[in-house]
């Protein structure tokens, strides 16, 4: 049995010529099983070909030399392919194609998809480590927060490892650094391939201006006109058909799924003659297949904003309410605000009690500075509504009111997750000091750090009211529109209950007052 490297190394072929033999029937599919133990790979999987392969593939080399075209060479060797395995006819007869789903790429417009259950098809199920295709997963920055071993390989370039920083993860310049990303021909079509993808989220210039250095464009996103995120792509999953040159000229069909989630799309690759039952049963399982995922990413260090907002009183209101109408309270307020955080990109973090943290990351097509302060904004018109609805079944006085703060910066960011549950955490000050901040935040307000407004393009804050309130000499409330404040000059730092201030007494703060949106 030979490995990829092995053939490889004994014929001269590169793993994009192999990869293009098996997609057009010439040798067949390797099996996937855990490396022999002569292997001195670490892979968990290794895909295993025939000893015939071997001399199939120095057939092909003849026949090529003998001036015959690929065409040509494909009538006379091609192998028979049956669902995910291939084998060689024992007979006589000629062999032919088998012909099944994955022949659907061949097409030239975008398919939706629907996969058929695994139950239906009786074959096993595959687990994400199983996966027998490149496939990849990236964010909705276009950076890769996943791969397997055979992405890397055949298309990302090879690369050792990733880097921790997330803004060095672009996925496309990962394949135009690839054996079929080195073609201008090739590089035109990756790059319309994901345009299509993001469904009228992103355009070309968009695409190349997140690529670094003289690979892309100079374009600064973070100075837009704000462009409000809509809603994720329409459907769980999409097929679409990528065909590529190899480096040896010939064309490299694939069909590509596409399978959206919240944290990304993740993509992949199958050879146009691949069956691909399993996989499909696989991406049905969305919950199983995130899950293991996120299981599987690194901490990576990212820009990200952060929002934390805590119930005000909340522990009265728990003492005044009958726990079922408690509950019915929180779950209200979250199910309220959740399709909110989605408008605006935002992820759920790891929080205890019933407060809420959500993180915005950096986005192709919108600023997430500003993405978050209108988030903000928005949740507390939208618990202004909860707590009238409140105030009318209950006969109560009772204001209910979210206490918000935002912050941004460059941080840790990682993952707590158990068999059944994965949660985001943020390690570092930004998530700390705008929890501290939610604390200092009464009555609804949205508290923001002065780190988080200077990154606003010019336009963006001209949008957002804000300032602090000091006292005059008449002990009245005076607002100083546009300004900041240090928390130990609002508040008596000595007093007891101010005590867990301290380490943000230094923090430049205001309070949004308004954020005026454009129709």
């Amino acid at each position: 049995m030979y490995t990829s490297l092995t053939l490889m190394e004994a014929t001269g072929v590169s793993r994009a010529t192999l990869n293009n033999y098996i997609t057009m029937g010439l040798i067949p599919r390797p099996v996937i099983k855990k490396p022999d133990a002569q292997s001195k790979s670490q892979a968990r999987q290794i895909g295993y070909f025939p000893p015939e392969t071997l001399s199939r593939i120095q057939q092909i080399q003849q026949l090529k030399k003998d001036g015959k075209s690929m065409t040509e060479i494909a009538s006379l060797l091609r192998f028979q392919v049956s669902g995910s395995n291939t084998s060689t006819e024992s007979s006589g007869a000629p062999s032919k194609p088998a012909v099944e789903s994955g022949n659907r790429a061949q097409g030239n417009t975008e398919q939706p998809f629907k996969a058929s259950s695994p139950a239906s098809t009786g074959k096993l199920q595959l687990t994400i480590d199983e996966i027998p295709y490149p496939a990849f997963m990236v964010n909705y920055n276009f950076e890769i927060i996943w791969h397997n071993e055979m992405a890397k390989q055949d298309l990302l370039g090879n690369f050792e490892r990733l880097p921790a920083d997330i803004k060095e993860h672009n996925a496309l310049a990962y394949l135009f650094n690839g054996e079929l990303g080195h073609s201008p021909v090739n590089r035109e079509t990756i790059i319309q391939f994901h345009v299509t993808l993001s469904k009228g989220r992103l355009t070309k210039n968009d695409l190349l201006s997140l690529l670094p250095g003289k690979l892309g464009g100079t374009d600064d996103v973070a100075q837009r006109k704000p462009k409000f995120a809509e809603a994720y792509p329409s459907g769980s999953m999409m097929q679409l058909p990528l065909s590529l040159f190899g480096l040896d000229g010939v064309m490299i069909n694939y069909c590509v799924y596409a399978s959206y989630y919240r944290e990304g799309i993740l993509f992949v690759y199958v050879p146009g003659t691949a069956g691909c039952d399993s996989l499909l049963g696989l991406l049905e399982r969305r919950d199983e297949v995130i899950r293991n995922l996120l299981k599987k990413r690194l901490p990576i260090l990212t820009d990200v904003a952060v929002l934390v907002a805590d119930l005000q009183s909340s522990i009265r209101i728990c003492t005044e309410l009958p726990p079922e109408e408690y509950f019915e309270l929180i779950n209200q307020i979250w199910v309220t605000m959740e399709p909110i955080f989605r408008k605006y990109y935002g992820t759920h973090g790891k929080h205890v009690g019933d407060g809420m943290v959500h993180y915005f990351f950096p986005q192709p097509d919108c600023n997430y500075i500003f993405n978050v302060l209108v988030c903000a904004y928005e949740i507390k018109a939208a618990m202004r509504r909860i707590s009238k609805e409140w105030q009318l079944r209950k006969n109560w006085l009772n204001e209910l009111y979210l206490n918000t703060a935002v912050n941004e910066g460059r941080e840790w960011l990682g993952l707590f997750h158990t068999e059944t549950k994965v949660e985001f955490t943020m390690l570092g000050d930004t998530i700390n000091h705008a929890a501290r901040l939610s604390d200092y935040a009464r009555n609804g307000s949205i508290w923001a750090t002065k780190n988080l407004l200077g990154k606003l393009s010019a336009d963006e804050r001209q949008s957002v009211s804000y300032g602090i309130r000091r006292k005059n000499q008449e002990g009245l409330d005076v607002l100083i529109n546009s300004s900041y404040s240090r928390i130990s000059e609002l508040l008596d730092l000595s007093i007891p209950k101010h005590d867990k201030l301290r380490d943000i007494s230094a923090l430049p703060v205001t309070e949004i007052l308004d954020i005026r949106l454009e129709v």
